[in-house]
């Protein structure tokens, strides 16, 4: 429980610094460099579902899992997307490549960190 509280406090605190910095970027007036748009929305957005999903951690609700899931494979998804603009030659700037394999490497530890008490409670 308490892996799971450190967890989801991680998250929010995550969500939060990922809507006040795309909220900069979006909103802001400072030159961001080569951007990739779609890449800065969902994280933007995503930054609510960041701190949804550490909530429901921090509490130990049962949908922490399906919602650490959820935001994960998105996130993946997205990470696909900007890997083929990329490919295909698309502007981008190298911290996007950082960001985001950030982003999935930490909500593949959330998810993981839900997982586990689901799993001591099936097996009692």
């Amino acid at each position: 429980m308490k892996t799971q509280r450190i967890a989801g406090g991680a998250a929010m605190a995550f969500g939060l610094l990922t809507l006040l910095s795309g909220g900069k970027a979006l909103f802001g007036t400072a030159d961001m460099g080569a951007v990739v748009p779609f890449v800065l929305w969902f994280n933007f957005i995503a930054g609510f579902a960041y701190v949804v999903g550490g909530l429901l951690l921090w509490r130990g609700h049962r949908f922490a899992l399906p919602v650490a899931l959820a935001i994960l494979f998105a996130t993946a998804i997205v990470f696909a997307a900007f890997g083929l603009r990329v490919a295909s030659g698309g502007a981008y700037e190298m911290r996007t490549v950082g960001a985001m394999a950030l982003r999935t490497g930490f909500w593949a530890v959330v998810a993981l960190t839900a997982w586990k008490p689901m799993t001591k409670q099936s097996s009692t």
